[in-house]
């Protein structure tokens, strides 16, 4: 998905759009599957019971209760959250933002870049994912964690800030 084009100024171009690498998805699927394994034992054991079959429907009902909202903790919002967190690199600005219904975000402009660095270990490299982290002008680093490609959209970076002219006084 691209992008929104609103979030734009005009005649911005966007160089690169990701969303968080799938690997960040890996934990709560797992979760999910123990949780349903666990709920699908539990309801095994309360059938398989000698209790009545009200306490069993009533049993069953708690028991696929609590699933629903720990999958919906535990899966839902994991994958809602990977969906709209967004680090996208423009022409003009380093754009991240995140969150389902309270957003946040930070927008640094290309020429305030002065350092870019990734960093990533070996189940990293072969995923092909890491940590970049920018240094702006007067701020500390900002780390953004788990970005898809991170060696390309470092050298995407790289190349935006040589790209971007010099005033007058020789400075970005």
């Amino acid at each position: 998905m691209a992008y929104p084009r609103e979030n734009l100024a005009p005649d911005e171009v966007v160089v690169v759009h990701r969303h968080p690498h799938w690997k960040s998805l890996v934990p709560p699927i797992l979760l999910f599957w123990l949780i349903t394994a666990v709920a699908g034992l539990a309801l095994g054991l309360l059938w398989s019971s000698q209790d009545s079959e009200a306490a069993r429907t009533w049993g069953t009902v708690a028991i696929v209760a609590v699933w629903a909202v720990g999958s919906v903790w535990w899966l839902v919002r994991p994958l809602l959250t990977w969906r709209y967190t967004h680090f996208v690199v423009t022409d003009r600005r380093v754009i991240y933002r995140t969150g389902i219904l309270t957003r946040s975000g930070i927008d640094i402009p290309i020429s305030r870049i002065n350092t870019v660095e990734f960093e990533h270990g070996l189940i990293d490299r072969l995923l092909r994912t890491g940590s970049l982290q920018i240094q702006s002008a007067s701020e500390d680093p900002l780390t953004f964690a788990d970005i898809p490609r991170v060696e390309a959209v470092h050298a995407l970076l790289y190349e935006q800030l040589l790209d971007e002219p010099d005033d007058d006084r020789g400075r970005r």
